[in-house]
């Protein structure tokens, strides 16, 4: 094989390492790359699966918080999550009378500090398989492994599956989850 030809081919295998790191380090969520250098509301707003959720940020005026340097850890539901509300909850939450009540189920999902899914299942398994954390909002949070999965129980006992772990932000990480937290 040719000098020229060999010094090409491991050239774009170079390259092609490199992008699969980059698409790991950058997961796809709602059909969006998320990027790393990008803070949660920036990567947010680009997931079609997360478009209730950014509707409810910028209702509640929390844009500027989740934009600021953390770091937080946000248990990010997903449209579909919403969807699982009785009906009228969301519609009722995004009214401005209830703009309180939308802080606090938003807050509800965030917990400062960055909490990696390794990070949550190695202080579950130390504590018996739970792991309780305080939300922004005040309202308790437990992590919960079961086999292989995290779930995050919420302050009215709903269980929240992480469907999508580890989405490194700038300013913290977000793990995607399939239900809505909710306080008492």
């Amino acid at each position: 094989m040719p000098t020229n030809l060999r010094k090409l081919l491991l050239a774009a295998g170079c390259v092609l390492a490199l992008a699969g790191t980059a698409a790991a380090e950058n997961p796809m969520v709602g059909g969006a790359p998320m990027f790393a250098d990008k803070n949660i509301v920036q990567n947010a707003v680009n997931s079609k699966d997360h478009t209730t959720l950014v509707a409810a940020v910028k209702a509640a005026d929390l844009v500027d918080v989740l934009q600021s340097a953390g770091p937080f850890t946000v248990f990010a539901p997903v449209n579909a999550a919403f969807e699982k509300l009785p009906a009228g909850t969301v519609d009722t939450l995004l009214m401005p009378k209830n703009k309180d009540a939308l802080v606090k189920v938003l807050t509800s999902h965030v917990v400062a500090g960055k909490l990696s899914a390794a990070d949550l299942a190695r202080r579950a398994k130390a504590n018996g398989g739970r792991y309780n954390m305080q939300s922004v909002s005040g309202a308790p949070l437990t992590a919960v492994l079961r086999g292989t999965k995290v779930y995050i129980f919420d302050q009215s006992g709903g269980a929240s599956l992480v469907t999508i772990a580890d989405v490194n932000q700038s300013n913290g990480v977000i793990h995607v989850v399939n239900r809505v937290l909710l306080p008492r």
